[in-house]
């Protein structure tokens, strides 16, 4: 083997290349990859007129060293971060600002990791590969980028699940438009159970003989470590300006942008403290308190995309931190109830004229609650990961005017909707994507 190499965070004796990893999803045993070694930080490396793309070239490339993807690196950066992300500041003499992550397609974050995994496996497949089929779990973002980044790609279909009535009526139409290679399913559960689903499947031998499975969860490197990229600009963009490293508040469910944001850490770029700001489900903060990691049923709120009780990416945080006390020295913790979260955006848009997703809002929120000489003794930064447009029938009472709708969005919101109900079980999925098989070919018969 040459090259690096990632380990699962269950069996380190379980290895795979970059490609390898990506293409797996999960690591034979269920576990997550992460990386067997980190590469020697080099932030002096990224210039400060280097564009997001070259960025992410640079910083991703010790990770694909050795692996046949590393030459396409720069062609893959280019293709996925093809939209800024940019460091707005705020009000409290410049110590604030947000870092708007909605710029993409589908108008969330996951735009920067769906587009790199699926630039990453497109590239991988050859003429005889055989059909992978992507199964992906959301709870409101994460389908909808997915889909966005492999429609029509030749090969592949895409298979979203989605908690029923558990996202808001904007977030179900941009999981539903699609049609072609990918389908939607409204699953009678949570999101949990849409996750369990998917789990099962990768362990599900009679599945992997069926059919090439991969994921575009968070738990497929191939989503989770692209994001360090915007991290890495972000982190440079402030410390360039004022000579302090950045601190940020992330809005917290899956835990997938947190990991990565504490791995760009780790790659050396000039970041402080991580905040991690959560609904009620209060599963990671409860952790951080107790020392006891008990999962629970996810609760819906209004900001669904973080509705998750039992976050996957714990285990790479764990793998990375194994000492209680080495996570509670990492990252900190809030919780922000719906009321809060409600209360938040109607500040934000009267005292700083912005209109915040839920999401931010539960970000800007934990920041509030910071201790006063906390704030004033960094650079902040809120993480802003959907457009609030996603959420304009919550948004748009809450500040008294219509929430404008961003090009990309309402193109999505023209096309036609389509998905299948199912059961939170394994053979309702099994059955139902060969069902819709069945059903296209006839069609095209």
């Amino acid at each position: 083997m040459s090259g690096l190499q990632f380990r699962s965070t269950r069996d380190g004796r379980l290895t795979a290349g970059f490609g390898d990893a990506l293409a797996q999803g999960l690591a034979p045993d269920g576990g997550l990859y992460v990386p067997t070694e980190w590469p020697e930080p080099q932030p002096a490396a990224l210039g400060p007129r280097e564009s997001l793309a070259g960025i992410g070239a640079k910083l991703l490339a010790p990770f694909l060293a050795g692996d046949p993807l590393a030459p396409a690196l720069p062609d893959i950066a280019a293709e996925a971060f093809d939209f800024p992300a940019p460091v707005v500041a705020l009000g409290n003499g410049g110590r604030l600002a947000v870092l708007e992550l909605f710029h993409g397609p589908t108008a969330a974050f996951k735009d920067f990791g769906a587009r790199f995994l699926a630039a990453c496996l497109s590239r991988l497949r050859g003429p005889a590969s055989r059909p992978l089929t992507i199964l992906v779990a959301t709870s409101g973002d994460t389908g909808g980028a997915v889909a966005a980044a492999f429609h029509g790609r030749p090969g592949i279909e895409v298979a979203v699940l989605f908690p029923k009535g558990l996202v808001s009526p904007t977030q179900e139409r941009q999981l539903t438009c699609w049609g072609g290679n990918v389908r939607s399913f409204s699953v009678r559960g949570t999101f949990d159970d849409c996750q369990r689903m998917v789990k099962q499947a990768f362990l599900d031998r009679a599945w992997q003989e069926e059919r090439a499975l991969s994921s575009a969860n968070s738990i497929n490197l191939g989503r989770l470590l692209p994001q360090a990229v915007y991290y890495a600009a972000a982190s440079l963009a402030v410390f360039r300006r004022h000579g302090e490293p950045a601190s940020f508040v992330v809005p917290s469910g899956n835990l997938g942008n947190a990991v990565a944001c504490i791995w760009a850490r780790r790659l050396g770029l000039p970041i402080g403290q991580v905040v991690l700001a959560h609904n009620v489900n209060r599963t990671v903060p409860d952790f951080l308190e107790s020392g006891e990691w008990r999962p629970r049923a996810s609760i819906a709120t209004l900001a669904s995309a973080m509705d998750v009780g039992n976050p996957s990416n714990m285990e790479r945080l764990r793998a990375f931190y194994p000492e209680l006390s080495e996570v509670r020295s990492a990252v900190s913790a809030y919780v922000v109830d719906d009321e809060s979260i409600r209360a938040r955006i109607r500040i934000g848009y009267q005292e700083l004229g912005q209109v915040w997703c839920p999401h931010t809002a539960t970000a800007a929120e934990a920041y509030a609650r910071l201790p006063a000489e906390r704030r004033e003794s960094g650079r902040w930064v809120l993480v802003s990961t959907a457009h609030p447009a996603k959420f304009r029938e919550i948004v748009a009472p809450l500040i008294g005017r219509e929430v404008a709708v961003p090009e990309s969005l309402a193109e999505l919101f023209a096309r036609p909707s389509e998905c299948a109900e199912i059961g939170a079980d394994l053979a309702s999925l099994r059955a139902a994507l060969r069902d819709s098989r069945v059903s296209e070919d006839r069609s095209r018969g």
